[in-house]
């Protein structure tokens, strides 16, 4: 019995062997086989075009302040976040030496004056020569310039607010040294309703939108609110190489809003994209906004060609350029076709 067993597996071994070898292996496609394959027909067109970006809340009247002279910070009135009105004084220079300079001022014009009325009676006693008087005439003068710059001057040693708004940022605290021009305090007019959304788009997109296009757009607060572009930069920013655009988002002053919130924007462009709207999966090999497809110009031949490719949607992609001189697309049996191949349309 035992032997049975072992000469029983044996033959099964065997059979099971043979079987193999009698199964064929499948047979490469080339060239010279027909593959099956479905086109359409390419009818070029036009179609609006959708662009997405995101970007930071600001209003557009967000200001710099600074002292007109440079000097020691006295007191800052506020803090950051805090609601101003126009007019009100935020920050105030240590006035020491500025009152100083206005003294020196004031007693250098009344030396000019009394140098100009001496000169004056010298002139018409024949003392003094024409050009003595006139020069003591321009002296005073500058005197008298220089006594307003001072004036000016003390008076620009406090900084008041251009407009109703918020403190957004706060630069030097009472005690700095402040150097003349350089920022002190940042405010906005945010309490007027005055928001925009400023977002950054590569070159491509800023060619497609125009000022007036419509736009959805979204904060992180709230549901899709309308609005519109208002305004597109014309140089790309020198850090990022981005191109800037400003949308003014409808009814803002209802918005719960603070400057700097991130923000997204769907844009509808206006201007018509030339191309083709074809099947997402007629595309192959897509790497960003270049791809390839199968196209047959006599219904026998598969020809490989590189697009240029638009924007992307649930069920088909826009096709910019590529497909010029091409009236057939395949949009079925791709993958199995190389270029050249010889192919049979199933349609």
């Amino acid at each position: 019995m035992r032997y049975l067993s072992i000469s029983f597996l044996a033959l099964l071994a065997a059979l099971l062997f043979a079987c193999g070898k009698s199964e064929s292996t499948p047979k490469p496609i080339t060239k010279d086989d027909k593959i099956p394959v479905k086109v359409i027909d390419l009818n070029p067109g036009s179609f609006a075009s959708s662009i997405s970006a995101s970007g930071n809340f600001s209003t557009n009247d967000e200001t710099l302040l600074s002292f007109k002279v440079g000097g020691i910070v006295s007191k800052i009135l506020v803090q950051e976040g805090d609601l101003v009105k126009k007019g009100q004084i935020l920050a105030t220079l240590d006035l020491t030496e500025v009152q100083a300079g206005l003294n020196q001022s004031k007693l250098a014009y009344e030396k000019a004056l009394r140098d100009h009325e001496r000169a004056g009676r010298l002139y018409r006693d024949s003392v003094a020569t024409l050009e003595q008087f006139e020069n003591s005439k321009t002296a005073l003068d500058i005197a008298g310039q220089q006594l307003k710059t001072a004036e000016f001057n003390l008076s620009y040693s406090q900084i008041r607010s251009t407009q109703n708004g918020f403190v957004l940022r706060k630069f030097l605290n009472a005690g700095q040294q402040v150097a003349s021009g350089s920022p002190v305090l940042q405010i906005n007019g945010a309490n007027q309703g005055n928001w925009v959304l400023k977002v950054s788009v590569n070159d491509q997109n800023w060619s497609q939108i125009s000022i007036g296009d419509q736009a959805l757009i979204f904060s992180s607060n709230s549901d899709s609110i309308p609005g519109k572009v208002v305004r597109k930069s014309q140089a790309a920013d020198p850090g990022t190489g981005a191109y800037w655009v400003e949308l003014s988002p409808e009814k803002s002053e209802i918005l719960n809003l603070a400057s700097g919130m991130f923000g997204k924007v769907l844009i509808q462009t206006s201007q018509q994209t030339q191309g083709w709207q074809i099947p997402y999966e007629a595309i192959l090999d897509a790497s960003g906004k270049s791809g390839y497809v199968f196209v047959t110009s006599d219904g026998e031949k598969a020809q490989k060609v590189e697009v240029i490719l638009g924007q992307i949607s649930e069920n088909s992609i826009q096709v910019l350029s590529g497909l010029e001189n091409h009236t057939k697309l395949i949009v079925s049996g791709s993958a199995y076709l190389t270029d050249g191949s010889t192919i049979q349309i199933m349609n």
